[in-house]
């Protein structure tokens, strides 16, 4: 598989499976065959040769078709949920150049100034357009948009190679297999729909994706879970904390792995009587998880957490110092990592000042995190190196934030500054000074989310004459009222 592209690995798997189900959604069911039919429409009808195409759309069959089609013809995908803000999408599809987007209708007036193209409208195959490229492990197969320090977000560039090299080490661990199905619950720009798609349609499983009201609550995601017979969920620490607190989970499920953000005991206590449960850790940079941590018959950390486990197939972590010098055994370091997920980096080369070249040669990613070895061998994660943070198993620069609010009219200054609720999770706060009296709070929230995923804008917003500084003139974080939040678990 190493010497694979994505695509290589889908066809090997179409032959060997064709008749079984590839796509279950909740009024229809693809197999292998079908599916491989609907990526050629699709494939057939791209108007041009492009390096990198835009997708927009509701999550289903011709979603996951598309992302395939793109790959086929050797292009790399840049997925966006449709809900994004518009200036974020537009943002994305101008720096990664996509030569087009595909949509839906629905969706034409958001994305207006880009060449769309419609999945309604692509319902039979079209003559051959000699849009195919020779695709190789190394071309680029997406940019995945993560929040960004400067105020912008950060395009990770992610090859073929790296994905056929997860879904190897993501096999080695946990045997996806036909009869295997794998739910399809994360929004297309997180690891975790990586992870749900292509580890499964690369290994002969099936992607069951629910619909709106399927998703509209935990409850009703069980019951098509259960009626679906779904037997792997990945996703946030959040939504397994909200399993943890049913009766009982659908009998189907044989693996929940939580990725994304810390994994506490809490979260847990009740699952793991029931189901085999995984605690995993990875920066977009080293595509999707580097590490895995199984927590059945394990006990956690002194402060509730448990650790992230040691390195998936194929990579290497390792515990620097400042100068790039292995760690004391037991000592805190900096969490560093080698091996075929390390992506390409970032799509605007002068901010990949995080990758590095070894003292073995090796390319490494420091990855910002800081942790230290257990006595077993496997590693504890401690806390970021910067401000970056975990909303919603979701990256977030508070500085990104801080940035957008600022730009507003109303705003003469602003800090934004991330804190935890009683149960450790992240939460941020904006201290703003107004620009006279013309500040309305619902005005300026509305110019956010022209810019920020609802997610980045932050929970409390507290007036201020003034922001305090310290001697050297930077905001004095200590100075600052703290609001409480309790926590929701």
């Amino acid at each position: 598989m190493s010497n694979s592209t994505i695509y290589e690995r889908f066809a090997e798997t179409v032959t060997q499976f064709s008749e079984q189900p590839a796509i279950i959604e909740q009024a229809q069911s693809l197999t292998y065959a079908q599916l491989d039919r609907r990526i050629d429409v699709i494939a057939s009808n791209f108007p041009s040769k492009e390096t990198c195409i835009g997708i927009v759309a509701d999550h289903g069959a011709d979603f996951i078709a598309a992302i395939f089609a793109v790959l086929k013809t050797g292009a790399a995908y840049v997925p966006a949920e449709p809900d994004f803000p518009e200036e974020r999408i537009r943002f994305m599809m101008q720096e990664s150049g996509v030569g087009f987007i595909i949509t839906q209708r629905k969706y034409q007036e958001k994305l207006q100034g880009f060449p769309l193209l419609f999945l309604e409208d692509m319902t039979e195959e079209a003559a051959a357009c000699g849009n195919n490229r020779l695709t190789r492990p190394e071309s680029l197969a997406y940019i995945l948009y993560t929040s960004g320090s400067t105020g912008v977000p950060k395009g990770v560039c992610v090859t073929n190679a790296n994905v056929c090299h997860y879904v190897r080490a993501f096999q080695h661990e946990f045997h996806p297999a036909a009869g295997d199905v794998m739910l399809q619950y994360s929004v297309c720009s997180f690891d975790i729909f990586v992870e749900e798609v292509f580890t499964t349609l690369l290994s002969g499983a099936a992607l069951a994706i629910p619909d709106g009201q399927a998703r509209a609550d935990v409850p009703s995601l069980m019951d098509f879970v259960q009626e679906k017979n779904v037997t792997i969920l990945s996703g946030f620490p959040y939504l397994l904390m909200e399993l943890n607190g049913l009766e009982r989970i659908p009998a189907s499920l044989r693996l929940l792995i939580s990725g994304g953000d810390v994994l506490r005991e809490s979260y847990v206590n009740r699952l793991l009587p029931q189901v085999t449960v995984y605690n995993t850790y990875g920066p977009s940079e080293t595509t999707v998880c580097c590490s895995y941590f199984r927590c059945n018959g394990q006990k956690a950390l002194e402060d509730g957490t448990y650790p992230i486990g040691k390195a998936v197939l194929g990579t290497q972590i390792e515990l620097l110092d400042e100068d790039g010098k292995p760690v004391p055994a037991g000592a805190v370091g900096e969490l560093c990592i080698s091996g075929g997920g390390v992506s390409d980096g970032y799509l605007d080369q002068s901010k990949n000042e995080m990758f590095v070249t070894g003292a073995d040669g090796k390319r490494l990613c420091r990855s910002g995190d800081l942790g230290y070895l257990l006595p077993d061998g496997n590693l504890a994660f401690l806390h970021r190196r910067d401000s970056q943070v975990m909303i919603l198993g979701k990256r977030v620069e508070p500085e990104e934030v801080e940035n957008v609010l600022c730009d507003c009219e109303e705003v003469q200054t602003a800090v934004v500054c991330p804190f935890t609720d009683e149960h450790g999770l992240s939460y941020l706060t904006a201290y703003v000074v107004p620009e006279g009296t013309g500040f309305v709070l619902s005005e300026v929230k509305k110019k956010l989310r022209r810019y920020l995923t609802s997610f980045m804008i932050p929970e409390f917003f507290v007036i201020l004459d003034h922001i305090p500084l310290t001697p050297n003139g930077k905001p004095d974080v200590k100075r600052l009222p703290v609001v409480l939040k309790e926590g929701t678990c």
